[in-house]
């Protein structure tokens, strides 16, 4: 995953005709360590389809904020600099449940006219 290291990397990023998700995460989290390990599998499963780019929290600007992140890890789907969909909460995610959202802004991008 390709690691964003400021505001302008990130605006850039995000406006791709492709689908590009966001992952808002910290070093100190212990929630964004635990998808470490599988998140290169969940990438490389879904490489076709979108690309996936590191945040940190800590170290890119005000994106977290501009972006209302309000808990981490967070996960935000965009195309031409839009916000296409969103995974965004607190809670503890796992690999079914961000597969499922990654499968999903697929098929919001898919489903758009």
């Amino acid at each position: 995953m390709k690691k964003v290291t400021s505001k302008s990397e990130f605006d850039t990023a995000i406006r791709s005709p492709k689908i590009t998700v966001a992952v808002f995460k910290a070093d100190w989290c212990p929630d964004c360590k635990f998808i470490d390990p599988f998140m290169p599998e969940v990438e490389e499963k879904f490489a076709n389809d979108l690309d996936l780019i590191e945040v940190d929290v800590d170290h890119v600007g005000t994106v977290s904020e501009e972006q209302n992140i309000m808990g981490i890890p967070s996960f935000v789907a965009y195309v031409d600099g839009k916000e296409l969909t969103r995974y965004v909460n607190k809670l503890h995610k796992s690999r079914e449940e961000i597969e499922h959202f990654l499968q999903s802004a697929v098929e919001v991008y898919n489903r758009r006219s």
